[in-house]
């Protein structure tokens, strides 16, 4: 599927099993508009019914991966209209970020390249996974401009980051790099960002190598635990494996436990069974 020219505000392409869609407003750091929001929307649903798109990698064009909300366009654009298209365009921001893309069905890697501020922290961590580049800023600058971080970035950093940490950049402002997301867990891993898209592409290979139904089924059960009882999540867990089993058309667990236990070929800690 050709996905060249389709949206204004954003480039997909789809390559060997991945999807690279890219925010596309480099001339301002990528911030995100009420139409890249609308935009993304579309991209999440396409992609994820494209069979040819197995994992998904986001990332931005130039040096930002994105700078956050467009102040101008999102905000003092949108205060002068009336009080139904604020909820609209709020909502479409809460759609694509949070619902669409946390629970997405296929894997998703932010590939941070650059600047990541304010609201781009929702769609970071609403990602599976995230490798950032040793220069890429990262801030919480609402603080300086007098507002609280809005839409889900507070919540997106109580569930990654320490709470000390968190409350500390969030009522400072101060900006961090790279490396510091990844010793505070906000990123995966941190690298020089020549090797940035290298190293994206190894894990999404890796990834590209597990059980489509079943990688779901264990993304979707880990995120989904956090909030609920222990009680809760033993029936859960449990269905969610269930669930996988009945699903998924190659029988992964028949084919593992047969390698591992009958022809003795796979050591499932140290391997994946052969597809």
């Amino acid at each position: 599927m050709s996905y060249q020219g389709r949206w204004k505000t954003v480039k997909v392409e789809v390559d060997e099993g991945i999807a690279w869609v890219t925010f596309n407003r480099p001339e301002k750091r990528n911030a995100m508009s009420p139409t890249l929001n609308k935009e993304m929307i579309e991209v999440l649903e396409a992609v994820e019914l494209d069979a040819q798109a197995q994992v998904l990698v986001l990332t931005g064009e130039g040096d930002a991966w994105t700078a956050g909300m467009d102040l101008k366009e999102y905000f003092r654009e949108v205060d002068a209209g009336p009080e139904i298209l604020q909820e609209k365009i709020r909502r479409d921001a809460s759609r694509w970020q949070w619902q669409l893309l946390r629970m997405y069905a296929k894997p998703t890697i932010a590939m941070v390249n650059g600047w990541c501020f304010g609201g781009a922290f929702s769609p970071l961590v609403a990602c599976d996974l995230a490798i950032a580049a040793d220069e890429a800023v990262f801030g919480l600058s609402e603080i300086n401009w007098g507002i609280p971080p809005g839409n889900l970035v507070s919540k997106a950093m109580a569930d990654t980051v320490g709470h000390r940490q968190a409350l500390y950049y969030i009522m400072t402002g101060e900006t961090f790099t790279g490396p510091q997301a990844a010793q505070m867990g906000l990123v995966n891993k941190s690298v020089p960002r020549a090797q940035l898209r290298d190293e994206t592409l190894a894990l999404a290979k890796k990834l590209l190598g597990k059980n489509p139904v079943v990688l779901r089924a264990a993304k979707h059960g880990f995120k989904r635990c956090r909030e609920l009882t222990w009680d809760q999540n033993e029936d859960y867990l449990y269905a969610k494996l269930d669930q996988a089993q009945q699903r998924d058309p190659e029988g992964g667990r028949e084919q593992g436990l047969k390698q591992f236990l009958d022809e003795k070929a796979i050591k499932p800690g140290l391997q994946t069974y052969k597809r």
